[in-house]
């Protein structure tokens, strides 16, 4: 059982595309126990994502779920892993030393160039220098950890050079998503920027592609292996089915966005998944019916009822923003692909194949 523990509300940073109300809820040691007790009751390993809020407000609480965990690993045989997405303003030496000691895998929310457009301390001050100075230090000791960029449309012009600054600091796998949702007003104009950085990525990826420079880029990567699966493997909706987040009270929802809405509340870690609602949930027909007869259905985020209740307030139903970035993104893509195998082909088949 692989689980996401929400360990507080707070954060200690107010960025403006973000949904999420804050508020100084935390978890309780007594839920926290419970849900490392919970992932070890069924499947073939156990794994925890630490998130928020801001995780590492709550430092001692991955310490002490660590820990438990690692007793249980013992105890029932079952392999444990972690990781932790973090804004990066708290990390220090130790925690990082820390985390390469137990394999904890850590994702670093960090929008680059664009970081203080978007991305600011709760005062209104900047991040960037503390967010560059922190991930210096994180990748001379994990240099395996990556970077995740959101996109936001104050900050869509340095789509591009935020990928080329991020990969100038040592990170080699770095994803890049758009910010969607309530606080995000995208326009024609922010479009048309999009396809131009989008373009210019793509240049950067095929220079870096060339040299034989390992570089994982999530957002073109994934789009590329779907095409040669035939399939949305990466992206496709798994709800109730995967990662499921844990709340402060230790409820279980099937993904982030239903967080509160009784409907989707599917248990807690205390008392067990209510089966009938998982059922329905796996029942779920995954492709909205808007979109059944689109031929890019199966390289689409359609899906994603956590994207689709963010953008439309309905887990069944795309937005029309949603769709035109993701046909956007597939078409830079398969350009980007044909390049690639035109140049290399024996490359890209040890890459992608």
């Amino acid at each position: 059982m692989h689980v996401t523990l929400h360990l507080t509300e707070d954060c200690n940073m107010d960025c403006s595309y973000c949904v999420h109300e804050k508020r100084s809820r935390n978890m309780s040691e007594e839920v926290l126990e419970a849900a490392c007790q919970y992932i070890f009751q069924s499947g073939s390993a156990a794994g925890i994502c630490f998130f928020g809020g801001e995780p590492l407000l709550q430092k001692d609480l991955i310490y002490k779920a660590v820990a438990r965990c690692q007793t249980l690993s013992k105890e029932t045989g079952l392999p444990f892993s972690c990781k932790m997405t973090t804004n990066g303003t708290l990390l220090d030496e130790d925690f990082i030393a820390y985390a390469k000691q137990i394999g904890l895998f850590i994702g670093l929310s960090f929008d680059g160039c664009g970081q203080d457009r978007c991305r600011r301390y709760r005062d209104g001050s900047g991040t960037f220098s503390d967010l560059e100075r922190n991930a210096k230090l994180l990748l001379s000791i994990m240099p395996e950890s990556y970077a995740m960029m959101t996109i936001a449309p104050q900050a869509v012009d340095t789509y591009a050079d935020s990928v080329r600054y991020l990969h100038g600091l040592g990170f080699r796998n770095i994803t890049a998503t758009l910010a969607y949702g309530k606080r995000v007003h995208w326009t024609d104009a922010h479009l048309e920027q999009l396809q131009t950085e989008l373009n210019r990525t793509a240049d950067f990826y095929a220079s870096e592609f060339e040299k034989g420079t390992p570089f994982y880029f999530g957002t073109f990567d994934s789009k590329i292996q779907d095409s040669i699966r035939g399939r949305c493997s990466g992206e496709q909706c798994h709800l109730g089915l995967r990662q499921m987040p844990v709340t402060p009270d230790g409820s279980l929802y099937p993904c982030t966005q239903f967080i509160g809405d009784p409907a989707y509340r599917l248990g807690d870690v205390f008392h067990g998944l209510d089966q009938e609602k998982v059922r329905k949930l796996v029942q779920r027909e995954a492709t909205p019916t808007a979109c059944q007869e689109c031929a890019l259905k199966k390289r689409c985020t359609n899906s994603c009822g956590c994207m689709n209740r963010l953008e439309t307030g309905d887990e069944n139903q795309v937005s029309p923003l949603q769709c035109t970035c993701e046909q956007m993104l597939i078409g830079v893509c398969d350009a980007l692909a044909d390049r690639l195998i035109n140049n290399n082909e024996k490359l890209f088949l040890k890459k992608f194949v």
